[in-house]
C-alpha cells in the first residue's frame, strides 16, 4: 500500500536512508518501545514475539536479525492492565539507534498522558526521521504529543467514538487492522499488531522471516494492512471484505442509524452493490442485517444492564421503547420487558 504523503509535513525519510543508521552487525531491524502504565500485554507481546522468531533460524531467540529493548525515563518497571509488569532495558538516549520506536497504549478509561522526557524523545525521533508506531491506544497517546497531525490512524472500533469525542479534527481509520502512512504505522492491537510485526519484517528481513514467525505462532499467512478488524459477536459470517466494511460502519453508528444511501457512500459503493454483496454473502439485505445489529445489541443491554427500556431504546437507534418492542417481539418472540422479568424477576 503506497503511503500517503501530506504537503503539510516533512517528507518520511525513505527505508534505504534508515539502512544507513549504524547497528550490530547483522541486524536488519532494530526497534525500540515506549510502555505506557497500564499497557495492553497482548499488543506489546505479540509484537515483540514475531521479532523474536524472525530474528534467529531456529528457535532460540537469539537477536541476530532484529533486536528491541523497552526504553524508559526512570527505569522503573511498567505494570501492564493485567497485572504484570516487565523491567525497561535501556535509558532513553539517542531514538536514531532504532529504526522504529514503539509506543504501547494502555486502558482506555485510564489512559495517561506521556511523560516530557517521553515527548521529548519521541520528538527526537520524529525529527530524526525515526518512524513512530502506535500499538493500540498508543494511537491516542502520539496525537496527545502531537505527533499524528495531518495523519491517517488506525483505531480499534471499539474505541471510535472515544477517539472522536477527545481528538477534534483527527479522523480515525477503523475498518483496517493497521495503517501505514508515511512514518507514522499505527494498529488496533491484539492480533493486529502480530500483523504489523510482520510485515516490518517483510520489509526488512525477508517474506519468509515473516511466516516463519506467524506459522510459529499458529497465525495464517500475514494479513496485509486494509483487512478489515473484526468487530462485535455478531451472527453474520463472512469473509467479503465490502460486506465486513458495511457491517462495522452500521455498529460504529448503532445510536443514529445510517441511510442504505449514505452508508453506500461511505463504503464507496452503490446501493445495489451491497445489495448484491449481501446477498451473496448472507442471504440478506443491508438494511435487515443493520436491524438486527440493533435488535442483538438491545437483547444484550437488556440482560447485562440495568439501563431503562427507553434508554436502551435510544442507544440502539429506535424512534422509541414502542418501536424497540415491535420490532424485538418480531425477532426473539418476547417484548423487552419480558426477558428482563427473566433476567432480574425481582426487578
Amino acid at each position: 500500500m503506497e503511503p500517503r504523503q501530506d504537503p503539510a509535513r516533512p517528507p518520511a525519510r525513505n527505508a534505504a536512508a534508515r539502512a544507513l543508521r549504524p547497528r550490530p552487525p547483522g541486524v536488519r531491524l532494530s526497534v525500540g518501545f515506549i510502555l505506557a502504565k497500564r499497557f495492553t500485554l497482548c499488543a506489546f507481546a505479540n509484537f515483540v514475539d514475531v521479532l523474536r522468531l524472525a530474528a534467529d533460524e531456529g528457535d532460540r531467540s537469539r537477536p541476530i536479525l532484529c533486536n528491541w529493548t523497552v526504553l524508559s525515563d526512570t527505569m522503573d518497571a511498567v505494570n501492564s492492565s493485567c497485572g504484570i509488569s516487565v523491567q525497561p532495558k535501556e535509558r532513553l538516549g539517542d531514538p536514531a539507534r532504532f529504526d522504529y520506536i514503539v509506543v504501547v497504549g494502555g486502558l482506555m478509561d485510564e489512559l495517561p498522558g506521556l511523560s516530557t522526557a517521553y515527548n521529548r524523545f519521541l520528538h527526537q525521533a520524529a525529527d530524526a526521521g525515526v518512524p513512530l508506531i502506535g500499538l493500540c491506544t498508543g494511537a491516542f497517546m502520539l496525537h496527545q504529543a502531537g505527533l499524528l497531525d495531518g495523519y491517517r490512524c488506525c483505531v480499534s472500533w471499539f474505541h471510535h467514538a472515544d477517539f472522536l469525542e477527545q481528538f477534534d479534527g483527527l479522523t480515525p481509520v477503523t475498518d483496517q487492522i493497521f495503517v501505514v502512512d508515511g512514518d507514522r504505522l499505527t494498529c488496533s492491537g491484539g492480533a493486529s499488531s502480530a500483523h504489523l510485526a510482520a510485515y516490518l519484517v517483510d520489509k526488512h528481513v525477508g517474506r519468509a522471516q515473516a511466516s516463519k514467525s506467524l506459522h510459529i505462532m499458529i497465525i495464517d499467512d500475514a494479513l496485509e494492512p486494509d483487512k478489515p478488524q473484526p468487530g462485535i459477536t455478531l451472527d453474520f459470517k463472512t469473509r467479503d471484505p465490502i460486506v465486513l466494511r458495511t457491517l462495522l460502519l452500521m455498529q460504529q453508528n448503532i445510536d443514529s442509524p445510517l441511510s442504505m444511501k449514505e452508508i453506500a457512500r461511505r463504503t464507496g459503493n452503490s446501493k445495489r452493490q451491497l445489495e448484491r454483496h449481501f446477498r451473496a454473502a448472507l442471504d440478506t439485505s443491508p438494511q435487515a442485517a443493520f436491524l438486527s445489529i440493533r435488535l442483538s445489541l438491545a437483547h444484550h443491554l437488556i440482560e447485562t444492564t440495568e439501563k431503562s427500556i427507553a434508554q436502551i431504546a435510544v442507544d440502539c437507534g429506535f424512534c422509541d421503547s414502542s418501536h424497540l418492542s415491535r420490532m424485538f417481539q418480531r425477532r426473539f418472540g418476547k417484548p423487552p420487558s419480558a426477558l428482563r422479568q427473566t433476567v432480574n424477576p425481582e426487578g
